[in-house]
């Protein structure tokens, strides 16, 4: 199994705006009197510009662009409802939020069918309409280290635990799973704005971690499979520093994508520790990050599926 690919599904938003249905439950979030046609076209600029940074360096973006009906302010994000894997499994996931529900598509779907081999499909979603729902997002509450079969997973409303025992029993993985917080105490929504793996580094803020024995148990999981740590202060948490992608192109070049904001967070140190395994690559998206709450990471919905 390899860490990381070149294919990558992006959603190009039509009704990008501040999620009311997620603020209860994303710290990151933040709303001001701008209006809203303001926020959608910035958004979309942003994404525009990213597509381009990602393309010019080798990476086979997919853009499919969202539809204007339904309104899905958050689907610029579409990892959180779907992943792909090697063995040509895809996984649809269940949402928190009931507006991030309607992001999940068929024709989506269908398009990854007619260019690549979908082996095998599971459906989540169902979890959502029991008597106690549960939730599981995804690549943002699932970090996967995809050579080892492990996956990391800090609880939360939106990550259950129950849930990624189900994904494991599935598709034969083992979890790492903790408790993280944020500097008032409050669970980390997902995962992944604190933690990302890449091919022999991981980037994490083991002080989001406050039981000691767990934190020692996601380090010595890390470090037997061989990743340096590079670990990121809360603060730089709060600017997205943990946020990142590492993706290759068809030479195996390898790119860690970030925001601009994540990156002028970085010390000098840390960037040196990445810069030596892989290529920093900054993308300005203070617009995206601000009204979703979300940053690079988010918007990009790795595909590991066969190619036909």
């Amino acid at each position: 199994m390899k860490q990381t690919t070149s294919h990558i599904l992006m959603i190009r938003p039509s009704s990008f705006a501040f999620n009311e249905q997620t603020a209860g439950s994303n710290s990151f979030q933040r709303q001001d009197e701008i209006q809203d046609i303001d926020v959608r076209n910035k958004a979309m600029s942003e994404f525009d510009d990213m597509v381009s940074l990602l393309t010019s360096v080798g990476i086979h973006v997919h853009v499919i662009s969202d539809t204007e009906k339904p309104v899905k302010p958050d689907a610029v994000f579409p990892n959180n409802w779907i992943s792909t894997h090697e063995n040509g499994t895809l996984i649809t996931y269940p949402m928190y939020a009931p507006n991030r529900r309607l992001e999940r598509r068929e024709d989506i779907i269908s398009y990854l069918s007619e260019k690549f081999e979908v082996r095998h499909r599971y459906s989540f979603e169902f979890y959502e309409d029991e008597d106690e729902p549960m939730f599981l997002e995804g690549t943002g509450s699932m970090i996967f280290d995809r050579p080892a079969r492990k996956v990391y997973a800090c609880t939360s409303p939106r990550t259950d635990i129950r849930l990624i025992d189900k994904f494991n029993v599935l598709m034969g993985t083992s979890g790492v799973v903790f408790q993280a917080v944020d500097k008032n105490g409050h669970d980390i929504y997902h995962t992944n704005v604190m933690m990302a793996i890449g091919q022999d580094f991981a980037v994490i803020c083991l002080e989001c971690i406050p039981d000691a024995d767990m934190r020692r148990m996601v380090v010595h999981n890390l470090e037997k499979e061989g990743k340096e740590i590079v670990d990121i202060s809360l603060s730089q948490v709060e600017h997205f520093a943990g946020n990142m992608l590492e993706v290759e192109n068809d030479e195996g070049k390898r790119f860690l994508c970030m925001s601009q904001q994540a990156f002028d967070e970085l010390t000098s140190l840390q960037k040196e520790l990445l810069s030596k395994k892989t290529t920093l690559i900054p993308v300005s998206i203070p617009i995206i990050e601000k009204y979703g709450g979300g940053s690079v990471r988010c918007m990009m919905c790795e595909i590991f599926l066969p190619p036909r």
